[in-house]
């Protein structure tokens, strides 16, 4: 069969081929290099391409019989550029690491490699991961293919455009602000933030950081529920990392189990959203009635996340940057000094009440999903924007304070611990893709698993269709 055939496959399709041994990984990585070659040049997504590594580890794989090569069974997927594999460089999107090559792979890494997974690339991030717009000074930026005048966000935007250009049938990323969930929605891809500990990975330089997690990109939900299952587990290096489940997720998603009751909320009491975009996000959310779920317009009380999530969030920058602050400020972006700076005018009073704030969103959402089964509400406040806007200042009238004010719909999960996903719903008059953020109790993965794959029947966008780059519209 044709690369053109095997790339415009899903993932859980790809696999299926593979274990039957019909497919080799080998042929994946023919199809997949094909496709970049034509397509990268445009986007910039895949900037770190380690296709030799790639196919020794598919040799390698095939030396065993096609059943047991592992949940992935041999199929090919990038790593986002801020998590070590072993022999291939990983700049972490900044100019002091531009150069470094991992000598060790992350423990997410080594997992979904031990499922059968063969990586061929990283995917482009902006530096250390801060801003939701994919740019740095060492690849430059990462273009939306759905008009490459536009961001495709961040910051595992080179992840979403792989997948979205069908470079790549599933993708890591990694999410705090809605890494990944906000280049999911611009790029009409889905994205799984997990609950904290659902993936492990390491930690080297803080043991508790519940507001980072690891999750699966893909172009559908039950490719999403694969690369679930294969990155999930505990390890003992990750104290917070959680046991695997007893039923897996693709199997939960294939005979989903609906939501008797969903709440929409436009805006969840945080932040301004465009009238578009909410129009969008309100008209799928209400499509679940056809499965016969009541969808209700409330939502918990998320007061005190910004404070809570913004303090928390810098201590964070300056726990893990303030070496590289020192030592080599004039490489860094000014948004990323900033935020460390912020981090460390923090009093330990400031961190109590942050905690504590942090607490109290968290109960109340907890309290708020013994009545609703999932609540929905849009993924990003605007649709993609400007490639050369290096973040959103304002929206529908109203300013943000600072780089990470337009992202308030994302850390509202975050700051509760609860798993968010979000799913393609529809298009702007432009063209352009809006995503509907699902999210769901603590632990509460198969949850929104189930219910994103119910809606994506009903709103039958078809994602997995392949799309090539497309250039500015005129004006």
């Amino acid at each position: 069969m044709s690369a053109g055939e095997l790339i415009g496959w899903s993932a859980v399709k790809l696999v299926e081929h593979l274990r039957r041994g019909e497919v080799s990984p080998l042929d994946c990585l023919d199809a997949v290099e094909a496709r970049i070659d034509d397509v990268d040049r445009a986007v910039n997504a895949l900037p770190i391409r380690c296709f030799e590594r790639a196919r020794d580890h598919a040799r390698a794989l095939m030396k065993k019989p096609a059943a047991e090569r592992g949940l992935l069974a041999g199929l090919p997927l990038p790593i986002k550029d801020l998590t070590y594999v072993a022999g291939v460089r990983s700049t972490r999107g900044s100019l002091i690491f531009k150069d470094t090559v991992a000598a060790k792979s992350d423990i997410l890494v080594q997992r979904i490699e031990q499922a059968g997974a063969v990586i061929y690339a990283k995917s482009n991030t902006p530096e250390f991961g801060a801003g939701a717009n994919t740019f740095n000074d060492v690849f430059g930026a990462t273009l939306n293919p759905y008009d490459m005048s536009k961001s495709a966000a961040g910051s595992s935007g080179g992840a979403a455009v792989a997948l979205a250009t069908r470079m790549a049938w599933l993708a890591h990323g990694s999410d705090n602000a809605g890494s990944l969930r906000t280049p999911a929605s611009f790029c009409n891809i889905v994205g799984l933030r997990p609950t904290p500990g659902r993936v492990a990975t390491g930690h080297p330089l803080t043991i508790d950081p519940t507001l980072m997690t690891q999750g699966p990109m893909a172009r559908t939900v039950e490719d999403i529920a694969l690369l679930l299952d294969a990155m999930s587990g505990d390890d003992p290096r990750d104290m917070i990392s959680k046991p695997r489940e007893a039923v897996g997720y693709l199997e939960r998603v294939r005979a989903p189990r609906r939501p008797l009751r969903v709440a929409w909320s436009r805006d969840l009491g945080l932040t301004p959203v465009d009238p578009q975009v909410a129009a969008i996000t309100q008209k799928a959310a209400r499509r679940f009635v056809e499965a016969g779920v009541a969808v209700e317009e409330v939502c918990p009380d998320f007061s005190g996340t910004h404070d809570s999530y913004q303090a928390l969030r810098a201590h964070g920058f300056a726990v893990s940057q303030i070496k590289n602050l020192e030592a080599h400020r004039d490489k860094m972006k000014p948004e990323v000094i900033w935020n460390i700076e912020e981090g460390l005018k923090l009093t330990a009073t400031d961190l109590v009440r942050a905690e504590h704030g942090r607490a109290a969103v968290a109960n109340r959402v907890a309290a708020f999903f013994e009545t609703y089964d999932l609540l929905l509400c849009p993924t990003a406040i605007v649709p993609p924007f400007p490639i050369e806007e290096r973040y959103v200042k304002s929206c529908d009238g109203v300013s943000f304070d600072s780089y990470i004010g337009w992202l308030a719909m994302a850390y509202a999960a975050t700051t509760a611990g609860c798993p968010a996903l979000s799913l393609p719903c529809g298009f702007t008059s432009d063209g352009l893709p809006i995503g509907l953020q699902i999210i769901g109790p603590s632990n509460g993965e198969a949850k929104v698993l189930m219910g994103a794959k119910i809606l994506e029947d009903i709103l039958a966008l078809n994602t997995v269709a392949p799309i090539d780059p497309r250039p500015p519209k005129a004006a």
